[in-house]
């Protein structure tokens, strides 16, 4: 594992490099598909460097180079795509596509910008690096961190029965929808590096977290409601890891979920940093909703995060204090640009842009699919996939342990031959095309 590279130095370097925005029309087009498996490999190999241990050359390059605020605004171009322009795309009437894989592209291109993200903001001057986009960022993750409140109660839309004739926009739209969770997901976990630099972070950026979004609210209705856990019939509980559904032993019930420690932490730094404290308003509202969290702060959860004892000391001390008017001080100070900049410049040419999209870019012909799937399968090396997956593969119809991989495309794994067989008629459908990227290397 530890000489596994994907990319060599310079070939990293001139990826990074060559990193730019594009315009919402340019979505799906040559130049940015090639941009979209770039950053795939920049992902997989930020992964890998992680794991092993051995620097952050990727976290370095983007910082070196100046590509953070890249990065933020390609984030939140895609996002306003998949909210502006993907439903008009779906209502054309000629928009009938017989294989979504550009489509499919696209939509995943959001998944693996915050994948990135995610990675390489570990490190706290990456947070620096963004410069005045980490407003943007925080107003990003705050719109997810609401669609994570949203959704609670509703079930996860991948344990969905799958309807075995269902079309490719039907099941599109299906993946996306799983997607936008685990996209979701991902930004809670950005979002808690950048509490980590709070006493860092501009005066703007502060209030926007405290005052306009009131962060430290939200984040307890996150602990309260829990969306990457859920109880099953019989008491069984499940909670949301590694991409999937996984079924807690009751001897670990009370371990502390990655996800709830990433709002625990999160809360601390907004709660308990000098910086933060002094712009925090404590109002009625905000001291009932805080006040809930000690009903958590239990001993099992105290021994797996010991620096919550100051959290705890904090919270008996405010419930003893007067509440705060809330303020009403005159703050000039920055707002965030690239979802208000976007919306002005592309207003009014929605359709415009979903036609263009789908005569020049959606209706690839069999030659291009075959290029595209070539690679696609070229930048997912199976054998860097294999050595960053955080456990076995499991089986595509089960979800039990898998060994046996499907011959045809490589891309899907069986427990067992019955299993393979029941999958077929969902999986044949995206089988033989990767198949054939596979013959036109």
């Amino acid at each position: 594992m530890g000489d596994l590279e994907l990319l060599l130095p310079g070939e990293a370097d001139v990826l990074v490099r060559g990193l730019r925005s594009f315009q919402l029309r340019e979505m799906g087009s040559e130049g940015w598909s090639r941009q979209h498996e770039s950053l795939e490999k920049l992902n997989m190999q930020a992964i890998i460097d992680a794991t092993v241990s051995h620097g952050e050359p990727i976290q370095e390059l983007l910082v070196t180079h100046g590509k953070i605020p890249t990065l933020v605004e390609e984030l939140i171009a895609v996002e306003m795509w998949k909210q502006k322009v993907f439903p008009v795309l779906c209502q054309l009437e000629d928009f009938k596509p017989q294989n979504t894989f550009p489509i499919y592209m696209v939509v995943h291109h959001e998944a693996s910008i915050i994948n990135l993200l995610e990675t390489v903001f570990f490190h706290k001057e990456v947070c620096e690096s963004a410069d005045d986009k980490v407003l943007d960022l925080v107003d990003y993750c705050h719109r997810k961190l609401i669609l994570l409140v949203a959704r609670t109660g509703r079930g996860d839309p991948s344990d969905e029965e799958q309807s075995q004739d269902s079309t490719p926009m039907q099941e599109l739209q299906k993946q996306a929808e799983t997607m936008e969770f685990e996209i979701s997901l991902k930004a809670l976990s950005v979002l808690r590096y950048i509490t980590d630099c709070v006493d860092s972070l501009s005066l703007s950026t502060l209030n926007r977290m405290l005052c306009t979004h009131n962060l430290p609210c939200l984040l307890v209705e996150l602990l309260e409601h829990s969306p990457w856990s859920r109880r099953l019939e019989g008491g069984k509980l499940q909670q949301f890891e590694s991409g999937r559904w996984q079924t807690v032993a009751p001897s670990e019930h009370e371990k502390l979920n990655k996800l709830n420690g990433q709002v625990w932490i999160a809360l601390y730094n907004l709660l308990l940093s000098p910086e933060a404290r002094a712009r925090y308003c404590l109002t009625s509202f905000a001291k009932g909703q805080l006040l809930k969290l000690q009903a958590f702060l239990t001993d099992t959860l105290l021994d797996q995060l010991p620096n919550l004892a100051d959290l705890k000391g904090f919270l008996a001390h405010l419930a003893l204090v007067e509440t705060q008017a809330p303020k009403k001080d005159l703050v000039l100070e920055q707002i965030p640009e690239i979802w208000d900049r976007l919306e002005r410049e592309n207003k009014g040419r929605w359709q415009a842009i979903a036609k263009h999209q789908l005569q020049h870019v959606f209706s690839p012909s069999e030659k291009d699919l075959r290029l595209q799937a070539q690679r696609w399968a070229e930048t997912y090396r199976l054998d860097v996939l294999e050595a960053i997956a955080p456990e076995r593969p499991r089986c595509a119809y089960c979800n039990a342990e898998a060994s046996k991989r499907c011959s045809r495309c490589q891309n899907m794994w069986y427990c067992c031959r019955e299993c393979q067989v029941k999958h077929w008629e969902k999986h044949g459908k995206t089988c033989v095309l990767a198949a054939q990227g596979d013959r036109a290397k």
